[in-house]
């Protein structure tokens, strides 16, 4: 049973407000006036749509806090720099975000890019929080304390999609990914997930990142009559081949993970759309059965109903409803700084903001995973 985030005790807090101590560097930051945090993603390029909307529900979120006095009598910033789903920019974006001595990073966007930036979070002990990315290499029990996951991991989806495959006793499963960290992180999940039910990938390709050359993994994958092909690949590449491969005379059932970016998706392929499945690792926006939709939904008509409800702006706005939680219980402490966000985060694990479950710990089971369906007229059926 999750408790609510009004009975964090002192106790608990202080517990890992000394384990937060330990680590050297987390102590300074800023300790008055702005909170300032740096969000590198693909605000530009084939990926633009993942990261603009995720940043625009983070600072909806934002703004609108701020707007109410913010945390702690200090508003919070999010300053973001493009990257365009490239390592090599996103090393030099958080290096300026590191060197302007931000609060902390937050939202980085893909897994390519948050790999690179790593090693340099990791030397200067600047927490990364709510990265959209599902690989494991970012939820290794080293990183705890350092690297703060919203989301669930690959592993996490591929499992699901694997129970449901078997379910309908689908066995032919081939796999198209994306040729770097993202891709070979959701492989190995799927591989994983097939192999505990004694069954491994009929054929796999690649797709380079950021384009939509799928002619040869069309080629490759087509002709061994898979009953599924996984997509571990960005919407654009998603929606080239999923047309080429029907065109080719594909019949059978294709399965994305959450980060194929669904809104995206959705709108490339129109009607084409329908029957494509989509692992969904937040709530659907459009459910107001849901606490954090229903405020989500208020939040954007409060806004000038300026930011498009889909499922990569829900996740910047839970992202930061989360992270302001945890600057607010800093804040009751009298520790609003990086150790205290630290520790207030690591003393709200196993809890839930709006009803989403947090499990930043590596070793965490109630993660929040779910199946969906696009249609051929633009919605999204969970």
């Amino acid at each position: 049973m999750h408790r609510p985030l009004a009975a964090l005790g002192r106790r608990q807090f202080l517990a890992a407000t000394a384990a937060a101590s330990a680590w050297p560097g987390l102590v300074r930051a800023q300790d008055s006036g702005t909170i300032v945090l740096g969000q590198s993603c693909p605000m530009s390029g084939p990926s633009a749509q993942l990261g603009q909307p995720f940043h625009e529900g983070a600072k909806l979120y934002f703004d609108q806090l701020n707007a109410q006095g913010g945390v702690g009598r200090r508003s919070i910033e999010l300053r973001v720099l493009d990257d365009g789903y490239e390592p090599e920019r996103c090393v030099a974006n958080t290096q300026r975000f590191l060197a302007d001595e931000v609060f902390a990073l937050f939202g980085y966007v893909g897994t390519p890019t948050s790999m690179a930036a790593l090693p340099l979070l990791q030397k200067a002990r600047v927490p990364l929080f709510a990265p959209l990315t599902g690989a494991e290499a970012l939820r290794q029990p080293q990183l705890s304390g350092l690297v703060f996951n919203v989301r669930a991991s690959y592993a996490d989806e591929t499992a699901l999609m694997v129970r449901q495959i078997m379910g309908l006793g689908l066995r032919r499963v081939a796999v198209l990914y994306q040729n770097d960290a993202y891709g070979e992180s959701g492989l190995a999940g799927i591989k994983a997930a097939l192999a505990a039910k004694g069954q491994e990938p009929v054929g796999t390709a690649t797709v380079e990142r950021n384009s939509q050359n799928v002619a040869q993994a069309v080629k490759a994958l087509v002709p061994l009559a898979p009953d599924v092909i996984v997509l571990v690949v960005t919407y654009a590449a998603s929606a080239a081949f999923i047309r080429a491969a029907r065109q080719a005379g594909f019949g059978g059932q294709l399965y994305n993970v959450s980060f194929v970016g669904t809104q995206a998706l959705s709108e490339a392929l129109g009607k084409e759309a329908e029957g494509v499945v989509v692992t969904q690792v937040v709530p659907s926006p459009f459910q107001t059965s849901r606490p954090l939709t229903r405020e989500f939904l208020a939040a954007i008509q409060k806004g000038g109903n300026k930011v498009q409800a889909n499922y990569s702006s829900i996740e910047g706005y839970l992202a930061a409803r989360i992270f302001a939680e945890a600057l607010r219980q800093a804040s009751l402490a009298g520790r609003l700084q990086r150790e205290g966000l630290v520790a207030a985060l690591d003393a709200m694990n196993g809890q839930q903001v709006a009803g989403f479950p947090l499990a930043f710990k590596p070793q965490a089971k109630a993660r929040f995973v779910e199946l969906s369906m696009l249609t051929a007229d633009g919605r999204v059926r969970v």
